[in-house]
Formats: structure tokens, C-alpha cells, sequence
């Protein structure tokens, strides 16, 4: 049996880990665990389908990490031992690799995409899909249980892997539906005036620029760090990072740009920037994707994770829409979502503030490509009558001021002692002047503020994946969040298993 223990590599409804060693960590994505996980997954299918393996094709691909093809060898490898029929796209997005269960062109049964999304170098994934979307939390469990058995492997119907180009299949694609959305012929250039730029971090989103942009007739001079690299040598690829923002915001100025795109590593998530250099991600993304499904889908409900802003929730709805604040995590949100369909509730978007968004129009899939489409497919309307689509949010209230803090906790029980923490501090509220705990708040505990400490709301919720506490802090009065921060010292003050020293 191997020394690794595979459940430390779960990470929510992804697995994750290190695939080369660093100073502090050694590698634990070595051959023999990849190797179980591939076995782990034909059990995991085989318990779940009555389809025999040599019949089910399995699709993989990678995005620009150091060591996504050596990882898709080893799956390969193990796959192609057991007969199945295995199709190596090479370089490829986490959407696209859904979608080639989609595609009559692929047909698969199973895709992997070999991801750890915006993570250091040092890391990488594994990304599952089957026809009806991503695998669960708990499908995960179970492969990596099965990976733990003792597998026999046969040569006894080695198969072949084949190659094919799905990126080009998938970008095609999203060429057809902006021309749909815009009733143009089918080799119309609706973007023929437009600059639209793209940054993608070195990661495999690259394609979007040539292969989308350009075949839609938009001028991509300026855009930046398209080619594949996985030392990611230029920023972090993550919309959600300010460094990456900022380069891409500084590229839109210089080049004079209508409009910039930016994509993470596996082009799951993507961020906007303005004619004027202005990001718009977190909240302001989704006021603006919200704004556009809203108009197509009228008095339709908006999935948000609990870090969401006042001020979005006042301006969906005051567009007619809802707002349905839940846990964090994308799966969640995406799940909520199909849920609240299920119980006979409109909802046509789910999206994270970190910038995962689905869309019902998109098998719900979280899709940063598609979602850029989408904005341009806008943004090619509304620049016929001489607009933008950042006009759409131009009446979404700005705050003054936010910050993020996030507390270590030391305690090696830390799950037990950060929900404890939490309680304590709803007690804590309770007693203060100016702050008020909003009731039926379904992660962490929220808080609405007043004077002394100025018009605004903090939350402090448990981290997803590692042993913190996260306060975010969002004031209209700007000045007021060392007030906020010096009076949050009196609780935090006595937490002794609990690292404040950044309060």
C-alpha cells in the first residue's frame, strides 16, 4: 500500500496536491498515487454504470503546468491497459473538457482535466466530468477509497490512445453561439470595430484571443502572456488576484482598448476590465453578467456565495431580480442553483465572487470562456448604439473602502475551535453598539454596521480549504474600518489559539 494517504488529497470535488518537490513540501502527485486514482475512478465507474470499460471513452487533457503530460502519461497508461478507449486532447481548458462529453466529435464518457487552477507551479489536480457535469464531494470519497484497493491490471486488451484538437472544437463553438446571440450570418465579424485585449496569465486561455476574438473580426493587439507557460513567469493567473488585475488594466490603457479579458490557468473563471482601465470582477462581475441574464430572463433569482455586497443585492433588485446568498464554494453555489430549478424556482445564473460562474443556459457549467462570449456578444450590441457593456452597472453603488483579514488558527482541532470562535463572536455582537448580526445568515456570521462605524457590513466566515478565519470588511464611510478593526481587537484580543497580528 502506498505511504501517501490519498485523502489528504481531496479539495472539496477536485483532488489536488504537489507534483514536484519544494523546500518545505514533497511531492505527493508521484506515479503510483496517480496511478491509483486512475484505478480508483474505473472502479468508481464500474460500480456506478453497467458499461464495460473496453466500451467507454475517457478524455484528457491539461492545462500549462510543468507536469500535466507526465501526470496524463501515467493516466493513460492505466487506462489504455484496461481497454478503454482514451482520447488525449493535449492542452485544454476544464470547460472544454466537459463539453467533450457534449461534443458528437468526442463522445465521451469521462473527462479529466489535470488542473490546480491559480496555484503555485509546485502544484497540480485532477478535474473529473461525466455526462451530466463535474463529480461531487462525495463521488470523490469514493474513488479515492477504491484507489486504496489492490488492483490487478490486464494487457489483455491494451488499447491506443488517439489525439485530437478539442480546443479548436471548443472555441468554434463559441464562435457559433455569439453569432446566434447576435442573429448574424454564419461568417459575420460582428467585433470588426471593436479592441478587445486578453491576458491569460500563461495558462491555456490563450486561445481566446486568436481562435475566438479574432475570427469575430476584433482587433487583439496588446494582449498578453498567451503562450503557454508554466512557471507562470509574469503574474499569478487568477482574475481574483490584484497584481493580475492590475496588469491587465495597465495593458487596456496602453493599447486603447474597449474592453480586456482575463482568464485563470484552466479558463474556469475570467474577469473584465473597462475602456478605462477599471476591473470589473468580484461583486461588479457579477452585476454585470447578472445584468445581461436578467434582461433575458426577467424576475429570474441569482445565486451568490455569502461574501456578496449590499449594494449588488440592492442593484439586482432593483432590476426585478433576487438574490439567493449561500455557502461558499462553487460546487455549492452551482448545486443551489440546479436545486432551487428543481423546487420550481427560476434561477439562470450561480456565480462565486471569486468569479466561478454558471450559467443554466450552459449545462450550469462554471466557464470563464463562455462567460467572456457572453460579454461580448453584449458588448457587440449595445457598441452599435455607441455603448459599452460596463454602462450596465453604472448605477451599481461603489464602497468606500474594503479589506480582507485572515486569522491562522494554531489549534490543530481547528474546525471545531473556528466554529466555536464564531459563536463566541455572534455573542460578542450582541452586545455592541453600531454592529448588528444579521439572523438566518447560512455561513459564518454577518454583520450589518451603523454609527459610530459608518454604513456597511462585515463577515466572518471559516476558510473552505485551510485552517483560517476570514473577516471582510465592506464600509460606504470611507475612514471608518480602523475604527471597525481597533474594536474588533477587544474580542479577538483573547483568542489565544488564533494568529491577529494582521487585525
Amino acid at each position: 500500500m502506498t505511504e501517501i494517504d490519498l485523502k489528504t488529497l481531496q479539495n472539496g470535488s477536485d483532488i489536488r496536491g504537489f507534483a514536484l518537490d519544494t523546500e518545505k513540501q514533497k511531492k505527493n502527485l508521484t506515479e503510483e498515487t496517480i496511478k491509483r486514482i486512475a484505478n480508483g475512478l474505473t472502479a468508481w465507474w464500474s460500480e456506478n454504470t453497467d458499461q464495460p470499460l473496453t466500451e467507454t471513452t475517457i478524455t484528457i487533457g491539461h492545462d500549462s503546468r510543468l507536469t500535466g503530460p507526465t501526470i496524463k502519461n501515467w493516466l493513460i497508461d492505466v487506462f489504455t491497459r484496461l481497454g478503454m478507449n482514451v482520447i488525449d486532447t493535449q492542452m485544454a481548458t476544464t470547460p472544454a473538457l466537459f463539453m467533450s462529453t457534449q461534443y458528437d466529435d468526442f463522445n465521451s464518457d469521462i473527462g479529466i482535466m489535470i488542473t490546480a487552477s491559480h496555484l503555485p507551479m509546485e502544484y497540480n489536480g485532477l478535474k473529473f466530468f461525466t455526462k451530466n457535469g463535474g463529480l461531487e464531494h462525495e463521488d470523490i470519497e469514493s474513488i479515492l477509497f477504491l484507489a486504496e484497493q489492490e488492483v490487478k491490471v490486464t494487457d489483455a486488451y491494451v488499447s491506443q490512445p488517439t489525439e485530437k484538437d478539442l480546443l479548436s472544437v471548443y472555441a468554434a463553438d463559441l464562435v457559433a453561439k455569439i453569432r446566434e446571440a447576435l442573429n448574424v450570418d454564419e461568417d459575420a465579424k460582428p467585433l470588426s470595430d471593436r479592441k478587445i485585449i486578453v491576458d491569460a496569465g500563461n495558462g491555456a486561455g490563450g486561445f481566446f484571443a486568436d481562435k475566438v476574438l479574432k475570427v469575430l473580426g476584433a482587433d487583439t493587439t496588446g494582449s498578453q502572456f498567451l503562450n503557454p507557460d508554466g512557471t507562470f513567469p509574469n503574474h499569478e493567473p487568477n482574475p481574483d488576484n490584484k497584481e493580475a488585475m492590475q496588469s491587465i488594466s495597465d495593458a487596456v490603457l496602453k493599447n486603447k482598448a474597449d474592453l480586456g479579458i482575463i482568464f485563470d490557468t484552466d479558463v474556469d473563471r475570467s474577469a473584465i476590465v473597462d475602456s478605462e482601465g477599471n476591473s470589473i470582477n468580484r461583486n461588479n462581475l457579477i452585476g454585470l453578467i447578472g445584468a445581461i441574464i436578467l434582461e433575458e430572463n426577467p424576475g429570474t433569482t441569482i445565486v451568490t456565495n455569502s461574501p456578496v455586497s449590499d449594494h449588488l443585492i440592492q442593484f439586482v433588485e432593483e432590476m426585478g431580480g433576487k438574490v439567493d446568498r449561500y455557502i461558499s464554494g462553487y460546487r455549492n453555489v452551482i448545486n443551489r442553483g440546479i436545486d432551487l430549478n428543481k423546487e420550481g424556482i427560476d434561477c439562470a445564473l450561480a456565480i462565486e465572487t471569486s468569479g466561478h460562474a454558471a450559467l443554466r443556459e450552459n449545462f450550469f457549467l462554471d466557464d470563464g470562456a463562455y462567460l467572456a462570449a457572453k460579454i461580448v456578444a453584449k458588448e457587440a450590441e449595445l457598441a452599435e448604439n455607441g455603448k459599452s457593456v460596463t454602462d450596465l452597472i453604472k448605477h451599481l453603488d461603489q464602497p468606500a473602502e474594503t479589506e480582507e483579514v485572515r486569522f491562522v488558527i494554531t489549534d490543530p482541532d481547528y474546525k471545531e475551535l473556528g466554529m466555536d470562535l464564531l459563536e463566541s463572536f455572534a455573542d460578542w455582537v450582541n452586545n455592541i453598539e453600531g454592529f448588528t448580526l444579521v439572523p438566518d445568515n447560512l455561513e459564518g456570521k454577518r454583520v450589518q454596521l451603523s454609527d459610530p462605524y459608518g454604513r456597511g457590513w462585515l463577515l466572518l466566515r471559516m476558510s473552505l480549504h485551510e485552517p483560517k478565519l476570514v473577516l471582510q470588511i465592506e464600509n460606504d464611510q470611507a475612514g471608518t474600518i480602523p475604527a471597525i478593526k481597533d474594536k474588533l481587537k477587544s474580542f479577538f484580543h483573547y483568542e489565544k489559539h488564533l494568529d491577529n497580528s494582521k487585525l
